[in-house]
């Protein structure tokens, strides 16, 4: 992948104040930061994922359908650096539900997940990265948090309201649940069981009587503030003698406490210039808080009014004197006040402000604040440089003795997105930086028409889409386009995220952005002063300076994932490599198919360029040079992406169902249809609500010598559900006299023996833990004591763990003889196609009514030589507005999205 590199020349085309120097080419500071930002981009170039949905929200039974756009560099071109994209389905237990691994054509890719009809109802979030993303950290993979109604088995629903109060040093949260069936009667006079559990543990029980109105009152007290990763409030309500429904209510806050910060234009407050400070509220959910208040001085003077917020964020302008401090007093909706300190402000400095909100250029200025080593004020040796993505757009350095330091630049020297300004010193040494964002217009224009804008149900409609780029020029892209029913989908265009929104926004930034869709939509003079507050309080962290200059760089880890390989090593019994050994990959699962390689001198063998489907078995069998089949095959597995947390936890709903009724009453309507007509691929839904099953024995697989479940400890799948993180992190805690250093298990019988992990009857090194995940995991056995690890003979002298996997996991293998194993790796995902009634077909069956919410989902629209493709399809039943949504990117990375409505009346 070669990445291009501007001459300095053109880099630093500029309009400059008179205090201003060019930049020579011969500049030493600018000079080596060019050539580590361009070693940064072509030994770490960024990759960004985005996932066009058909919708924002889902129903049990119904598909997700999506499609993958993968792009690499500042300039966001399609990447044809990974050729394999992994997406997770995990639930708010952060348990992986569904993975696909899904082939990359030129960075693009469209995937769907089923949602069964034994799945639960709740908030999910949706993850996807390449293998080369990993390099990076989960921060930088896209996330979307979904909600999933069911509507279908669900005979009871629940709205929760929160309150919160502080007594005598204790936190108390009551909860006011409301108990409701489909149609919104409430459930009286039913009892109800309680429990709290925050971060997999309970710390309170409790029951109780629903009201007249349906509602059950549920309180617990924490003794001290807990960071919730995962809470929620088990309930079991009590319909009758042989009913009872459990039902689970989010818990995402334990108080109403108002977090507010500040954050000076520069990073720091400097005494005696006036100065923009941005400052951000967030509630103890995550989400932003509109505050009123004043900034006062020690002397109660108040000095500037909290500015207009917008998601809790705003800024004040004012000028902090020497000998003084500075408070916020805040008051907030309900009444009540706080007071926060601004941060302490210093005479030593510099004021870097940049203000980007006019259209055609980003102005900038630096005053220095007082020098207390000579009393003088001067910018002598100072840099002030730009850049985006790794591409430096601007170098300029003042002149010697200057004073000021000001610059116009304009905005088309600059990508669209994120744009990072640094001051440094004239050793090097980073002094401020400064955040903004540049919307250039060069997105794509996006035409969508139809031949009218009034339709009949069941009416063939035709939708044009033509497309330009910002030179009205046509062009050849890539788009996808959905189009749904919005009396049965709520939407909300700025609570959506984009193609644009997280390509150019949310890609860049670790932390949770609220309603990042807003600053796209309907852009204006606000949105772009509301974005550039934004720009204040974020912090772009895709590498630090000083490392970078220090040549320091994130180590690769991970590399691009160009096709699917199967790889491993021979040794002998006792450990030695066998080198020159024959191995043989075959399987019978779709026919037969056989490949042979030799092992080098090491033992390491490979097997490149398979295309294989999931849950397809291979048989490995591997002989030595001279023929003998003695021998130990190790296969190398890649470790499964760990589950962090969410990092778009604020979006978790706790009333899922609110708002949703139609959507609801119509899940169970297309249900019930499907069912009476046998499409679709649903389960029959007893009339009971509790059903009672065999229990089967959960230790039924296990390879322990001692027998299944005989051991000094055991636990389960249930055991491990709550908690995300490594498996040696879950368990950390949860066995007994075992203790963990660095993922590495240790009885506390014999604390300088590791203990010897057996998985599914495979002795693995003790340090593997980590490479397994947890919602892949059985049960773990633990033998410590010697009447359970004698057996074991010298291998148990430090204890042992058994550990089995769930059946049909993704990458174990077992061992059937020496010199043969087999291995069910994880295969690509074939993309099932979107079905679409035609009733122009006389086989399709008219009878049956047509209740879709997803009319239609094309993801693999194509423009022309014209710029000019099109789709059709036939309404559903439904009367009302139909939204369609087209998203895509062209061969020069220019993004597009347009939303277009229309009427079936």
């Amino acid at each position: 992948m070669n990445f291009k590199r501007l001459p300095i020349g053109i880099l630093i085309t500029l309009i400059v104040g008179a205090t201003l120097a060019f930049i020579k080419p011969d500049d030493e500071l600018v000079t080596r930061i060019i050539a580590q930002l361009d070693k940064w981009r072509t030994e770490h170039p960024q990759e960004k994922v985005y996932l066009h949905f058909d919708k924002p929200s889902y129903a049990i039974g119904e598909d997700i359908w999506f499609k993958a756009y993968v792009t690499i560099g500042s300039e966001h071109k399609l990447s044809a650096y990974s050729e394999t994209l992994n997406v997770d389905l995990i639930d708010d237990k952060d348990s992986v539900k569904r993975s696909l691994k899904l082939p990359l054509t030129a960075g693009l890719a469209a995937g769907d997940f089923a949602l069964a009809d034994s799945m639960e109802e709740g908030n999910y979030r949706i993850r996807a990265y390449t293998n080369w993303m990993r390099n990076e950290g989960e921060a930088y993979f896209f996330n979307k948090t979904i909600t999933v109604v069911n509507g279908v088995s669900n005979k009871v629903f629940t709205k929760t309201a929160y309150t919160y109060d502080t007594s005598s040093g204790k936190q108390k949260v009551t909860a006011v649940i409301t108990y409701t069936d489909l149609n919104g009667i409430a459930y009286t006079n039913k009892p109800v069981n309680y429990e709290v559990v925050i971060n997999g543990k309970s710390i309170s029980k409790g029951k109780g009587i629903t009201d007249d109105k349906g509602n059950l009152t549920a309180t617990f007290i924490t003794n001290q503030p807990v960071s919730i990763t995962t809470g929620h409030i088990s309930t079991e309500l009590k319909l009758d003698e042989k009913h009872t429904v459990t039902k689970a209510v989010p818990i995402k806050t334990l108080s109403n406490k108002v977090d507010i910060q500040f954050f000076p234009e520069s990073g720091n407050l400097i005494n005696d210039i006036f100065e923009k400070v941005a400052f951000k509220a967030v509630g103890a959910d995550g989400l932003g808080v509109d505050v009123k208040g004043f900034i006062a001085d020690d002397q109660n003077n108040q000095i500037a009014p909290l500015g207009a917020s917008h998601f809790g964020m705003g800024t004040i302008n004012f000028q902090p004197e020497s000998g003084r401090t500075y408070k916020a007093h805040v008051t907030y909706a309900d009444g009540s006040e706080g007071i926060f300190d601004l941060p302490k402000a210093v005479d030593n400095g510099y004021v870097l402000s940049v203000n980007s909100i006019r259209d055609d250029k980003v102005f900038v200025s630096i005053v220095p604040g007082k020098n207390s080593t000579n009393g003088t004020a001067s910018l002598s040796g100072l840099t002030l440089i730009a850049q985006s993505g790794g591409e430096l757009c601007y170098a300029g350095k003042s002149k010697d003795g200057a004073t000021s330091f000001s610059a116009a630049i304009p905005k088309d020297k600059f990508p669209s997105g994120m744009v990072q300004f640094t001051l440094f010193s004239a050793s090097g040494e980073p002094l401020n930086e400064r955040l903004i964002f540049v919307q250039n217009p060069d997105q794509l224009k996006l035409a969508v028409t139809t031949e009218k804008q009034s339709y009949k149900p069941r009416e063939k409609v035709t939708v044009n889409l033509n497309a330009k780029n910002s030179d009205d020029k046509p062009v050849v892209g890539s788009f996808s386009a959905s189009v749904i029913d919005e009396s049965k989908v709520s939407t909300d265009e700025a609570n959506e995220i984009s193609i644009c929104s997280t390509l150019l926004l949310t890609s860049d930034l670790k932390g949770y952005i609220e309603k990042p869709n807003y600053y796209f939509t309907n852009v204006s003079n606000e949105t772009k002063a509301n974005l550039d507050v934004l720009m204040l309080t974020q912090g772009y962290r895709r590498f630090e300076w000083k490392q970078l200059l220090a040549d320091k760089f994130t180590p690769i880890v991970f590399k691009p994932e160009k096709s699917l390989e199967v790889t491993g090593h021979l040794k002998t019994f006792g450990g030695k490599p066998v080198p020159n050994g024959k191995v043989t990959l075959f399987s019978s699962s779709g026919g037969t198919f056989i490949i042979d390689t030799v092992a080098d001198a090491d033992g390491k063998f490979t097997f490149k360029d398979l295309v294989f489907r999931d849950s397809i078995k291979f048989v490995i069998q591997a002989r030595t040079a001279k023929d003998r089949k003695n021998l130990d095959i190790t296969l190398d597995n890649i470790s499964p992406q760990p589950v962090g947390p969410n990092k778009n936890a604020p979006d978790l709903q706790v009333n899922i169902n609110d708002g949703a009724s139609a959507y609801l009453l119509n899940s169970k309507k297309l249900y019930d249809e499907q069912v009476k007509y046998g499409i679709g691929n649903h389960t029959i839904v007893l009339k009971e609500v509790v059903i009672k099953e065999k229990r089967e024995n959960p230790f039924k697989n296990s390879a322990n010598l001692n027998g299944p479940g005989n051991a000094d400890q055991t636990l389960t799948s249930k055991d491990l559900m709550y908690g995300g993180g490594m498996l040696s992190q879950v368990l950390q805690g949860r066995l007994n006299f075992v203790t963990f250093r660095n993922g590495v298990p240790y009885s506390t019988r014999s604390p300088g023996t590791p203990m010897q992990i057996v998985l599914d009857g495979t002795y693995v090194e003790s340090d593997f833990l980590d490479n397994l995940t947890p919602s892949d995991i059985a049960t773990v056995e633990v033998l410590r004591t010697i009447g359970n690890t004698a057996i074991y003979g010298s291998r148990g002298g430090g204890g042992v763990l058994v550990i089995t996997t769930k059946r049909g996991g993704e990458t174990i293998y077992n061992r059937y003889a020496p010199g043969i194993v087999t291995y069910a790796p994880k295969g690509y995902y074939r993309a099932r196609e979107f079905y679409s009634p035609k009733y122009d077909d006389p086989k399709t069956n008219a009878q049956m009514q047509d209740l879709r919410s997803t009319i239609y989902w094309a993801p693999g629209l194509l423009t022309d030589k014209d710029g000019n493709t099109s789709m059709s399809f036939f309404n559903a039943d439904a009367k009302g507005s139909y939204r369609v949504i087209i998203e895509g990117i062209d061969a020069d990375g220019k993004l597009g999205r347009q939303v277009y409505r229309y009427k079936v009346e």
